[in-house]
C-alpha cells in the first residue's frame, strides 16, 4: 500500500531539488527521508528518481508518476479540510488549464478575489493554446472554448461565448468589406494551420464556409495581432477584441446570411466521479464572474464528450 508520508517526501524532494531540503521542510533527517523514498519505489516496483550527492532528477517512470503523486496529496489535504470543524472554503492546490488569451484576459483577473475568499487555496494556472493531457498532467479543470473532441472526458458548458469577424480598417479600405458568406472566399482569412472552414449559424442552421489565407498561426494571440496589422479577417471571441473595437483598431464585420457559431465556454474534467470542494467552488465562482462580464450562463450538468 502506498503511504502518503512516502509520497510527500517525493513531491517535496522534487520541489526543493534535494532529499535533504525536503527532509528539513518536513522535519525529517536525511536518512529517514531517503528511507521513505526508497519505500515508495519498492512499493511501486520502479525507480522514481536518479540520486547523486549533489542533484536529484526524475526518471521517466518518476515523471509519469509525479502528477498522480501531487493529486494524492491534494486529495489528502481536501479530506483533512472536509473533516476539520472550520472547513469552510477551499484548500489545497487547484490546477487550471486555459488558452493563453483566455487565461490572461478572463481567468487571471477573476482569481484575485477568488483567492482572497479562500486563503488556504493555491492556484496553478497553466496557459497553452495546445490541448493538454488533463489526466496525465494532474489538471483539475481545463477551460476550453469551442467544439470539444476529447473522448472519455466530461464537460460542462459554463456560459455562451459570442464570437465575430473582425479586420483592421486599413485592410477593409484596401480589399472591401465582405457582406455574405461567399464573399469570404475572396478575402485573406486568418486561421490556424488545420482550419479549412469556419462554422456559421445561418438562420438557425449550421453552415461551413471554406476559407483561405496566406498567413496561418497556431497561436490565437498571433492571429489577433495579425488582424490588427492588416493581414486579413479573423474570427475571435467578443471578450478578446473589446479594446481594439473601442479604439478603432478593429472593425466588426456583419454578414447578411450568417454569424460565427457560438460554441460556448466549457469546463473539462478527466472524470466526474471526484469533484473536490475547491473545484466546485471555483466553477460556481467562475460562472458567476462570466455572467458579470455579460455572458449568458449555461446550466447544464457535466456530460461525457462524444
Amino acid at each position: 500500500m502506498i503511504e502518503i508520508a512516502d509520497v510527500t517526501v517525493l513531491v517535496h524532494a522534487i520541489q526543493q531539488g534535494s532529499l535533504s531540503a525536503a527532509g528539513r521542510q518536513l522535519g525529517l533527517t536525511p536518512v529517514v527521508a531517503s528511507r521513505r523514498l526508497a519505500a515508495l519505489e519498492q512499493e511501486l516496483g520502479v525507480r522514481l528518481v536518479n540520486r547523486t550527492t549533489r542533484s536529484l532528477s526524475l526518471t521517466p517512470e518518476g515523471e509519469a508518476f509525479l502528477p498522480h503523486a501531487e493529486a494524492m496529496l491534494d486529495h489528502a489535504d481536501e479530506g483533512r479540510a472536509a473533516a476539520a470543524p472550520d472547513s469552510a472554503g477551499a484548500s489545497g492546490v487547484l490546477r487550471i488549464a486555459a488558452s493563453v488569451p483566455f487565461g490572461r484576459k478572463v481567468v487571471t483577473p477573476m482569481l484575485a478575489p477568488f483567492l482572497g475568499m479562500h486563503p488556504r487555496l493555491r492556484v496553478e494556472l497553466r496557459l497553452s493554446d495546445a490541448f493538454v493531457d488533463i489526466a496525465g498532467q494532474g489538471i483539475d479543470v481545463a477551460l476550453r472554448l469551442g467544439e470539444l473532441r476529447d473522448n472519455g472526458l466530461v464537460a460542462r458548458r459554463l456560459a455562451d461565448n459570442p464570437r465575430g469577424l473582425y479586420a483592421a480598417p486599413a485592410y477593409l479600405a484596401a480589399h472591401g468589406t465582405p457582406t455574405s458568406l461567399k464573399d469570404l472566399q475572396h478575402h485573406e482569412c486568418l486561421s490556424t494551420p488545420a482550419t479549412s472552414h469556419w462554422s456559421f449559424d445561418s438562420n438557425g442552421r449550421p453552415v461551413r464556409q471554406a476559407i483561405k489565407g496566406r498567413f496561418v498561426a497556431d497561436s490565437v494571440d498571433a492571429l489577433h495581432q495579425a488582424s490588427i496589422s492588416g493581414l486579413g479577417i479573423v474570427g475571435l471571441s467578443e471578450w478578446n477584441v473589446r479594446e481594439e473595437v473601442a479604439d478603432g483598431r478593429l472593425t466588426p464585420i456583419v454578414l447578411a446570411d450568417g454569424k460565427l457559431a457560438d460554441q460556448g465556454i466549457w469546463a473539462v474534467l478527466a472524470s466526474r466521479r471526484y469533484q473536490p470542494a475547491k473545484l466546485r467552488l471555483f466553477l460556481d465562482a467562475f460562472g458567476t464572474y462570466l455572467t458579470g462580464l455579460g455572458h449568458s450562463r449555461a446550466l447544464e450538468d457535466f456530460c461525457r464528450v462524444a
